[in-house]
């Protein structure tokens, strides 16, 4: 019988580790497992048999004989639920006692029976998960709450016992934790998985995790937002779970052999979650930090390796969250208080702040604790956390040691504890009585208590190696691609390859040595969209109603592989060599800045073992381009084996196999060989030769000085007068007018000259795209309601770094996008914010979007104090400073600009300038900020204490933010504060207006840190203060009438900072205030200061 808990030896621990780093090296767990030997034989016995029966009365009696499950909710006798998450762990602490068993050779066949108890568990969960295949293959395609696979089933049979609509299921981090533990296990020579359905059902399941990182959830804690209102939530432990799944099942053999059929595929989805820049230290935007992020950066997802950014998180999370008696969960969790009314499934708003200090204290996170220290190597930590352990546990008349779920506040002491946080003692949860059980925590005890005293080695326990960095990892399988850590000298190989002879030729006459498609035979080349279709083929089971791989296209780490599939090698070349649709591809800047995007994620990306392989395609219309000097200028860079300090080596295909990256597709059951199926990419035959650059056939520049005609002229006009003109005009601006009319009046299928007005848009598109004409490429574009295919996913590649995205023009309605959206969704908002008010912004807003996602991955700097993007407004920005930087007289367009140059032109927009090279006006400054929404730094700290000062609240531009129940909602540094401030800022529709506001917030603030006894009594009007700081301004420079009294340019184009600046006159009109009565005083003095 287990006496006192924790085994615990009173000796001292007799390890002595190497380092007390985050991930030492693959010694120190090695350590663990040599040291078993220096156990005596028989205490070890003893203390197995121990835990043997504590398992078995408190973990194995509560499984279901029929499914395997163990019940989440023993409090009540009679309920019938059962978790997938607590289920898991159960089956993990069975699993590592039976690890723990393999040490003696007598064992009286407990290995056997604790292992084959976890196996039923995790089969009995596989089972619940088959009978929902539908459901798993409408949220592959559709990742919303009603699609998601069910976290709770029937204990006995396996049932629903909840639908969407009743219960939070979507929980991805709970089926992340299934793949773990499945895949651990399988590693420790269980087998879980039978038959090749099941294996084509797990593979799902990794299509199914692979969106975590754009998907909205509940969250660990099975409440989205800690409002608990029903509302999802991206989690970064959701992210961080499916991570470390979908590393943990690459090339990984379900069946645990290595039966080709069985391998699990993960690589292409790790592409979506790549690097850990995604991963950030907030447990969710709204709860400031989060304990669930302590099981994902240590064990058991172990998903982080950076050192700095675990030791932040740790450090953060014991801050925030520490207390006497473990953990809280978030701050504000009203979960387990006695102030939460447990009659209502949501609470009310502003409810809250009611559990704001009283907020419960969990053991199970000391205990979690206590494991990473182990893993660490961390000996002082590993006695600190068990000491702090002990008196927290209870134990049963049986001598049993219980772990409570929680520790809370009576209902006698709240008051006292709010008025003295920390003072009151804390009261166990029920566990312990009546035989209930938090299962969850319980099994961890066990599984740390297993470690602590020696029993199980942290090796034996992580058989995948979770817890080393990549390149340390045991590698299951050298058929398929592996995880290394980041080349610290990385070369990218580069094969050049030209679609035809003539053109090899021509660049050989440069000294650019390029091939064909024919010369690098029995090679291929594949278009990006023909390794998509293969990918398809993953995890297809009729059986089960999956269709496999839904078909999103592959990112750069996707396409830097050599394939290998039915005896074939081929390469694909990436997506910005594909002929696209959209306009972008005809700016051949746009394409070469493309290419050194794409070289540069490789280099900061790639973790793979072997070079990543770079295919590059030379299209003779590349040559056409009036921009052709500049594609030579890049090869010649290619030549010389640099590209912005990049290291590139061109050559032959042939040669760069020996040291690439091989992929194996094992799973096609198509033959790769099968010309019906998979096209690979053609050399062209274009005939006679091409000596030099000279004598390809040029594109002309299109002279732009043909404007375009009023349109008035034109809507006068009958249709068939339209056609007539459409037909005699070689105007393309006009033309583009003309079937813009026609378009509304007759549709875009009505035919003109046996051509629809859809076929003539598509050829005045491709000639104005050919004469780089862009304004009528634009608009031609949008009446064709094109789309750009990495929309989507540049839009969730903005919202992941925290950022949100507004669409609609400048002064118009505008639509928020705060969730990932699928491209018919964006399509749909485009088009209606859009379309009615500016035609071209349907397309442009599209380009702007693309641009800010691919600056926010490589210089997220630019973006700072800009929470909402309002693309409109970013328009209007870029707008602005054209006319400033234009010459007098000449206006030019954002619209009429080339793809790249619009991209310039955003770059030189956000980027701040310091003080010595700033060009620009006070004005000019102060509109370029207002347009960018761009705020200063501790911007919404301010607002917040300024709040706190002001009973009455602050308005803005007729919003009027109230104190309660502001404060009592929300916290001061959390997401969703900032965005309430940003809705009222919103409501200003003049740039140097909305900037003058946010500087006006700052000195208010100010003069309040600085009088700690001033606060407002009534509603601060903060445009009434701005007002009466203009008039002062007037006054003084000697304006006369209201007119000049009312012009605001003179005072936005004042210096903030200097002798009669603007902060001097916003300071005194706050003083005015302060004198008319509209300021409580503490004291019968004060300054102003």
């Amino acid at each position: 019988m287990l006496k006192k808990g924790p085994i615990l030896s009173k000796k001292p621990l007799r390890r002595q580790f190497a380092t007390t780093t985050r991930f030492a090296d693959s010694r120190m767990t090695q350590k663990f497992t040599d040291e078993k030997l220096h156990f005596n034989y028989e205490e070890t016995v003893i203390k197995l048999n121990n835990y043997y029966g504590t398992v078995k009365r408190q973990i194995l009696r509560h499984q279901s004989p029929t499914t395997g499950l163990f019940p989440c909710n023993l409090a009540d006798a009679s309920s019938k639920e059962a978790h997938v998450r607590d289920s898991v762990y159960c089956a993990a602490c069975l699993w590592a006692l039976s690890q723990a068993y393999r040490r003696i050779d007598d064992d009286k066949g407990r290995t056997y029976e604790l292992s084959q108890s976890a196996v039923k568990c995790m089969r009995g969960i596989l089972s619940c998960w088959i009978r929902q295949s539908d459901k798993l293959e409408k949220f592959k395609h559709h990742q919303i709450p009603k699609n998601a696979l069910h976290s709770k089933f029937h204990l006995d049979t396996g049932d629903s016992l909840y639908d969407n609509e009743e219960y939070e299921h979507l929980q991805i981090d709970c089926i992340a934790l299934y793949i773990l533990f499945l895949i651990q296990m399988i590693q420790s020579g269980l087998q879980i998985i039978f038959t090749t359905d099941e294996v084509n059902f797990i593979q799902n399941l990794v299509f199914y995790v692979e969106r975590a990182y754009r998907t909205p959830d509940y969250g660990m804690w099975e409440r989205g937002t800690k409002y608990n209102n029903g509302s999802s939530e991206l989690h970064a432990s959701s992210l961080g779970f499916a991570k470390a799944a979908l590393e943990a099942i690459n090339g990984i053999s379900l069946y645990g052999g290595v039966a080709l059929s069985s391998i699990g595929h993960a690589k292409a989805a790790l592409e979506s979650i790549n690097g850990d820049n995604l991963f950030g230290v907030n447990g969710a935007r709204w709860s400031n930090t989060d304990a669930s992020l302590l099981p994902t950066i240590s064990w058991p997802a172990f998903a982080i390796h950076e050192e700095a950014l675990v030791k932040k998180t740790h450090e953060k999370i014991l801050r925030k969250l520490k207390g006497k008696y473990g953990l809280k969960r978030f701050l504000r969790d009203g979960h387990g208080t006695v102030l939460e009314d447990t009659s209502r499934k949501y609470y009310k708003s502003a409810e809250i702040k009611t559990f704001d200090g009283v907020e419960c204290e969990w053991p199970i996170f000391i205990i979690y604790l206590l494991i990473d220290s182990i893993f660490r190597g961390d000996q002082e930590k590993v006695k600190e956390y068990q000491e702090q352990l002990q008196p927290l546990l209870k134990e049963t008349k049986n001598g049993d040691i219980v772990v409570p779920k929680y520790y809370y506040i009576p209902s006698d002491c709240i008051d006292e504890e709010k008025a003295c946080p920390g003072s009151q003692t804390k009261i166990a949860s029920s566990e312990g009585r009546n035989e209930n059980l938090f299962l969850w925590g319980q099994s961890v005890y066990i599984i740390s208590q297993l470690l602590a005293n020696g029993l199980l080695s942290p090796r034996e326990l992580d058989l995948i190696g979770r817890h080393l960095p990549a390149h340390k990892r045991p590698r299951t399988n050298a058929r398929y691609s592996s995880f290394q850590s980041s080349p610290t000298d990385l070369v990218i190989q580069c094969a050049l390859i030209s679609e035809s002879v003539r053109l090899q030729q021509m660049l050989a006459t440069y000294g650019i040595q390029s091939q064909t498609p024919h010369q690098i035979e029995p090679y291929q080349i594949w278009p990006p969209g023909q390794l998509v279709k293969a990918y398809e083929q993953l995890g297809v089971n009729s059986k089960l109603g999956l269709s496999g791989r839904p078909p999103r296209p592959f990112g750069g780490l996707g396409s830097a592989k050599i394939y290998r599939a039915s005896g074939r090698t081929f390469l694909c070349y990436p997506l910005i060599f594909e002929i696209s649709d959209f306009y972008l591809s005809q700016d051949m800047q746009v394409l070469i800045d493309d290419v050194k995007t794409d070289l540069t994620f490789l280099s900061k990306c790639w973790k793979l073992a072997g070079r990543p392989t770079f295919c590059m395609i030379i299209r003779e219309d590349n040559m056409k381009s009036p921009d052709s000097k500049r594609i030579f200028d890049l090869l010649a860079n290619f030549k010389r084996g640099d590209i912005d300090n990049l290291k590139i080596r061109i050559g032959r295909l042939q040669e760069f196999i020996s040291s690439s990256c091989i992929e194996h597709l094992d799973f096609l059951t198509i033959d790769a060989n099968d010309k019906s199926v998979f096209k690979h990419f053609q050399e062209k035959d274009y005939g006679q030769s091409l000596k030099s650059l000279t004598n390809i056939p040029r594109f002309s520049k299109f002279d732009e000085a043909e404007a375009w005609v009023e349109e008035s002229e034109l809507q006068s006009r009958p249709s068939w007068d339209l056609m007539k003109m459409l037909q005699e005009l070689d105007n393309l601006f006009v033309q583009s007018q003309i079937l813009h009319i026609l378009l509304k009046r007759e549709g875009l299928y009505y035919k003109l000259d046996s051509f629809t007005v859809e076929e003539w848009l598509q050829n005045v598109c491709h000639k104005a795209g050919t004469h780089q004409i862009w304004a009528v490429v634009r608009l031609c574009s949008a009446m064709l309601q094109k789309m750009v295919d990495s929309l989507a996913p540049s839009i969730t590649a903005i919202l992941v770094r925290g950022k949100q995205i507004t669409v609609g023009l400048f002064n118009k309605e505008e639509e928020v996008i705060d969730k990932p959206l699928i491209p018919a969704e964006i399509k749909n908002i485009l088009y209606s914010k859009c379309y009615p008010y500016d035609l071209t912004q349907t397309v442009l807003q599209q380009e702007l979007i693309i641009y800010i996602a691919q600056l926010l991955s490589s210089e997220a700097v630019l973006f700072e104090g800009m929470l909402k993007l309002r693309i409109g407004w970013i328009i209007k920005a870029m707008q602005l400073e054209l006319n400033y930087s234009s010459a007098e007289g000449k206006r030019i367009s954002v619209n009429s600009l080339p793809p790249s140059e619009i991209k310039s032109l955003l770059y030189g927009v956000v980027k701040k300038l310091s003080p010595e090279d700033d060009y620009r006006s006070v004005i000019w400054n102060r509109q370029l900020d207002g347009a960018l929404n761009r705020v200063p730094k501790d911007f919404y700290d301010k607002v917040w204490f300024l709040l706190e000062k002001t009973p009455g609240g602050i308005k803005v531009a007729g919003y009027h933010l109230p104190q309660q129940p502001t404060l009592s909602d929300m916290t001061r540094y959390e997401w969703n504060f900032s965005l309430l401030v940003e809705q009222m800022l919103s409501k200003i529709v003049e740039p140097a207006y909305r900037q003058m506001i946010v500087e006006e917030f700052m000195i208010v603030a100010t003069i309040l840190q600085r009088n700690s006894e001033l606060s407002f009594q009534e509603i601060v009007n903060l445009d009434r203060i701005l007002q009466e700081a203009i008039l002062l301004f007037a006054k003084e420079k000697g304006a006369e009438n209201k007119e000049e009294m009312e012009n605001m340019k003179d005072f936005y184009n004042t210096p903030p900072n200097v002798k009669r600046g603007t902060t001097g006159y916003i300071a005194r009109a706050v003083i005015s205030q302060l004198l008319n009565g509209e300021v409580l005083t503490s004291q019968s003095q004060c300054a102003i200061s």
